[in-house]
């Protein structure tokens, strides 16, 4: 997965960077079929936002925190996404489930 970090009126570390890819990347343990993500950092004032846009085989996931640390905010988005990635993994299972037990049901 390619995962793009970049920074809104601020300039992006390599420690934030890798940082949010490391975070942003745990979620391909769940779910392979991530093509690439967006991150976008900014601060304004003095609260911090993550933001990020994961593309994924059949799905566009976004999700977005802010804290007082960028750090926090990137660990906020990275567990939204995370919600979101199990969600749709659980979605493609059930669909396929389903469809299955319906096939058999009209065979009977």
């Amino acid at each position: 997965m390619k995962i793009t970090v970049s920074g809104r009126q601020m300039e992006v570390t390599e420690s934030l960077r890798s940082y949010a890819a490391e975070k942003i990347g745990r979620v391909q343990k769940h779910f392979d079929h991530m093509t690439t993500g967006n991150v976008v950092l900014q601060v304004e004032k003095n609260l911090h936002k993550a933001d990020v846009t994961l593309h994924a085989k059949g799905a566009t996931l976004a999700a977005s925190a802010q804290a007082q640390d960028m750090y926090a905010a990137i660990d906020q988005m990275a567990d939204k996404l995370d919600r979101q990635v199990l969600k749709h993994k659980e979605k493609l299972v059930d669909h396929h489930r389903n469809e299955g037990s319906i096939k058999h049901a009209q065979n009977l």
